[in-house]
């Protein structure tokens, strides 16, 4: 994008001498204008003004003209393009998702799962530069989504999340391990796991302290989020009359999500509704934010040149006019 500049535009004040000119033209030809006394004008009557009388104020018309595009030219005005070149440093993030039976509790609404996923897709969208991956657990766990930058993909996968499609259990050991084998090789400078649940580590063949300490060795820095409310919790169960709930304890080992995040330079977050959990989101994303560096690139053309030409145009036009065409005019 293109934009003009003067780079003297104090000179521009000259241009306040322009109508003290045309002010001074006025007043002179009053002032000069001849005076004579006669009885009747009838004798002047059939005179007819020529063109050349018409157009007589040209030669003064094209000084002032000159004087105009003079100044411009002296207050120097340039044309400015500029770029800019973006370098950004992304940050990988493995999102580890819990989808055991439980997180079907609706102590979130419309449950913990449900809550989960749009609290994760918002957190995914806000992340432009990175490249983020989905892990989900609960007996075992698997790779939804490998670490990408195609966002809309993993939207997608991350929307087809439901309960029950894996053995039942809470394998915190087994979500964070995966999760780590996606990041293991990953160049990044920065490396995160975002680990959610709403139990305790009941399955699995990894205890969650050794992928602890794995995740510590690859430089991986691991938040965890408790997701649950506090006390007992409404959970649906089928009976031959519909969709009945009970309300059952909450039981989140909230001492072992503390451990592995501070292992690994992380923080350990607890979601009691819907709106702690969108916080939480919201801050792990100030917490990890993808460096960007932006360099402006500024480059100046000089301008005066047409301005200066048309300048002495119009002034060689007066000279010619007033020696030639208009020389007989007084």
């Amino acid at each position: 994008m293109e934009e003009i500049k003067f780079a003297n535009p104090e000179y521009l004040y000259l241009l306040l001498i322009v109508p003290l000119l045309i002010f001074w033209q006025i007043f002179k030809r009053n002032k000069l204008k001849p005076e004579i006394n006669v009885s009747s004008l009838e004798a002047y009557s059939q005179g007819r003004t020529t063109i050349k009388q018409r157009l007589k104020h040209t030669p003064k018309v094209l000084r002032i003209l000159s004087i105009i595009f003079l100044i411009l030219a002296i207050a120097r005005p340039q044309s400015t393009s500029s770029r800019k070149s973006v370098n950004t440093e992304g940050i990988d993030i493995v999102i580890s998702l819990d989808i055991s039976g439980s997180m079907k509790a609706m102590d979130f609404k419309p449950n913990r799962l449900e809550a989960a996923k749009k609290n994760a897709i918002k957190f995914i969208e806000n992340r432009l530069n990175d490249r983020i991956g989905l892990v989900v657990f609960a007996g075992e766990s698997y790779t939804q989504c490998p670490v990408t930058i195609d966002h809309s993909v993993l939207t997608n996968l991350m929307h087809s999340i439901k309960t029950g499609v894996i053995k039942d259990g809470t394998a915190i050991g087994m979500g964070l391990g995966t999760a780590i084998s996606r990041l293991q090789e990953s160049k990044a400078k920065s490396k995160v796991i975002i680990l959610l649940t709403d139990g305790e580590n009941n399955a699995g063949s990894i205890p969650p302290e050794t992928a602890s300490e794995m995740a510590k060795s690859f430089g991986i820095k691991v938040y965890t989020i408790g997701i649950g409310s506090k006390g007992k919790a409404p959970f649906p169960y089928e009976t031959p009359f519909g969709t009945r709930t009970q309300n059952l304890d909450v039981n989140i080992d909230e001492d072992l999500l503390r451990t592995i995040a501070s292992n690994t330079g992380g923080e350990y977050f607890r979601a009691t509704g819907n709106k702690t959990l969108e916080q939480i989101y919201e801050k792990i994303d100030k917490l990890e934010k993808t460096k960007i560096d932006v360099a402006y690139y500024n480059q100046f053309t000089e301008e005066f040149l047409p301005l200066a030409l048309m300048a002495g145009l119009f002034l060689l036009l007066e000279i010619i006019l007033s020696l030639t065409y208009f020389r007989s005019l007084p």
